[in-house]
């Protein structure tokens, strides 16, 4: 039976009960239908009792490892052993959703739902950021039609266009072309999970701080080389505007009827991979557990959700679960494709060095982790017993989920293990100190996060740092854009590389988010679909879509 076969079978509850088991006031729901609504969050109360549980995962592979898949059964088995647990999740772009990775919203019998809602338009949350993200790309060339009264230098640039989709063909484009009035200038877009703006909605802890943020987006400079930032544009209040229902939390659930408050969606790989602030701390606010997930490996979203989001919003997760397969660590080992499901322990070991460099990776930060098998059928004991070992080697705590197969009560065990390890005193640190130049934060993390031993930098990256040493930026963390695939910037370097050149192909700052990306080697803010996409496979028939999720 597919996900949504099964998601079809259960109708779920109505949102309004969903928010009466929170003790939601009613004022501060906006419905949309029967199982999806908006939370005004200026209405809920702000006592922050919750303890917050961070899932991540190991370097990702083409089988997916189901952190989403886990961190929804987690959330049910904490629900079922009558715990007050509440989810933080992200929400999918249509971009993966139609391109490669598929749907974002669990699997099997953990799932949130109405998930073909969720992993389409949902509540219209990336349509808005798309429109003010663009309404400022258009005010940018409309002043420059009407005389360039700011004395914008065309070539200076930096803000640009973005939509919800991946298209390789805007990668690189010219606007300016269709009349002698216009200035001709080389553009580009970015998938909206990866702009600039998508990382403000998500790190904003409020409307003032969010037109603070957007205010201060640096779209260019002068001839003279000053900044010009969207205010000078006037502009914001408009992106306000647009954004006012954006910004609001959505409330959803899970097949067996728990909340799940979803919200924000930027990349991991190519932004900062967490979900929005004011959704955690309504979370928070509301629940006394929140198990949220941060994307793709914990080389990516989870530092990027423990050096940025932890320190924007003054959080910290009393416990991260690290999500593993086997058919992953295999994967790992160079095991092929169709040798993938064969019982394989040895390389199961050998594979199990991509583990071991995330959980050393983890542990750095002085967080708690708890190592989660999500489980297949074709899993064998002697395979288990391989991971099981290797962490009570490394002093971390192990429990298989079937969370897949069984729901909630396929995490129970999982859900003791979180609870256990949620009693020990941890205080977070990080790899880097914001004080740190711009250049020794990205060897710092290059060195202890991605096992690297130099650092090549291109000119304009060199130029670029050296424009932003002892500016007001110098104390922004930093956003490494790198692949998934790997630890480090090179996707064919499987396991746990170790001592080898990183490339610094490009320095951006997005004073708006307040840090600033670095992307290394060859990655694009723009992906591009495969040979055979997902879009190939969708067909809605009878008011039912198949195929896809």
């Amino acid at each position: 039976m597919t996900d949504i076969e099964i998601a079809s079978k259960i109708k779920g509850k109505n949102i309004l009960d969903i928010a009466k088991n929170l003790s939601i006031p009613s004022d501060a729901l906006e419905f949309y239908g029967n199982y999806k609504a908006k939370i005004n969050f200026t209405k809920i109360k702000n006592n922050k009792k919750g303890k917050l549980v961070l899932v991540t995962a190991i370097s990702p592979t083409p089988y997916g490892e189901g952190k989403t898949t886990v961190s929804i059964g987690l959330d049910d088995a904490l629900c079922k052993m009558g715990k007050k647990s509440i989810l933080a999740l992200r929400e999918p772009s249509l971009g993966p959703v139609f391109g490669m990775k598929g749907g974002a919203t669990g699997g099997g019998y953990s799932q949130i739902i109405p998930m073909e809602d969720i992993n389409l338009h949902f509540t219209g949350d990336f349509h808005a950021i798309t429109t003010a993200n663009n309404l400022l790309c258009a005010a940018i060339d409309n002043h420059l039609y009407f005389g360039n009264s700011l004395n914008i230098n065309p070539n200076t640039i930096t803000f640009s266009r973005c939509m919800d989709m991946n298209d390789r063909a805007l990668r690189t484009i010219k606007v300016g072309l269709s009349s002698s009035k216009e200035i001709e200038r080389e553009d580009h877009f970015n998938i909206t999970a990866a702009s600039e703006l998508m990382a403000i909605l998500c790190l904003a802890r409020d409307e003032d701080d969010l037109r603070d943020r957007l205010d201060s987006i640096v779209i260019g400079y002068t001839y003279d080389k000053k900044e010009v930032l969207a205010k000078d544009l006037k502009v914001t209040g408009s992106m306000m505007t647009i954004l006012k229902d954006a910004m609001k939390p959505n409330l959803v659930q899970t097949l067996e009827g728990n909340p799940a408050i979803v919200h924000g969606g930027p990349f991991a790989n190519i932004a900062h991979g967490c979900n929005t602030i004011i959704a955690t701390n309504t979370a928070l606010n509301l629940g006394d557990y929140v198990i949220t997930e941060a994307g793709f490996g914990a080389d990516l979203g989870a530092e990027k959700f423990l050096d940025i989001k932890c320190r924007v919003a003054n959080l910290k997760p009393v416990v991260i679960v690290l999500v593993a397969t086997l058919k992953a660590l295999k994967y790992n080992a160079g095991v092929l494709k169709e040798d993938i499901l064969r019982e394989n322990a040895e390389a199961v070991k050998i594979g199990s060095c991509n583990l071991k460099a995330h959980i050393e990776n983890l542990k750095s930060y002085g967080i708690p982790v708890v190592v989660a098998i999500n489980k297949y059928n074709d899993d064998t004991d002697k395979e288990l017993n391989v991971v099981r070992d290797l962490c009570k080697d490394l002093g971390v705590s192990v429990e298989v989920s079937t969370a897949y197969l069984d729901g909630g009560d396929g995490a129970i065990s999982l859900a003791e293990k979180v609870l256990d390890a949620i009693n020990v005193d941890s205080t977070l640190k990080h790899p880097y100190e914001l004080e740190d130049e711009l250049d020794v934060k990205i060897e710092k993390l290059a060195k202890k996060i991605y096992h690297a031993s130099s650092i090549k930098y291109s000119d304009e990256a060199k130029e670029k740092i050296n424009n932003l040493k002892n500016s007001e930026y110098a104390l922004y963390p930093i956003c490494v854009a790198k692949t998934q695939y790997s630890l480090s910037d090179d996707a064919s370097k499987l396991g746990d590389p170790r001592d080898y050149e990183i490339t610094v192909k490009d320095v951006r700052l997005y004073a708006g988010a307040k840090f600033i990306t670095i992307l290394l080697n060859d990655i694009m803010t723009m992906p591009g679909l495969p040979k055979v996409p997902n879009y190939e496979k969708i067909d809605i028939r009878n008011e039912k879509i198949s195929g896809l999720f």
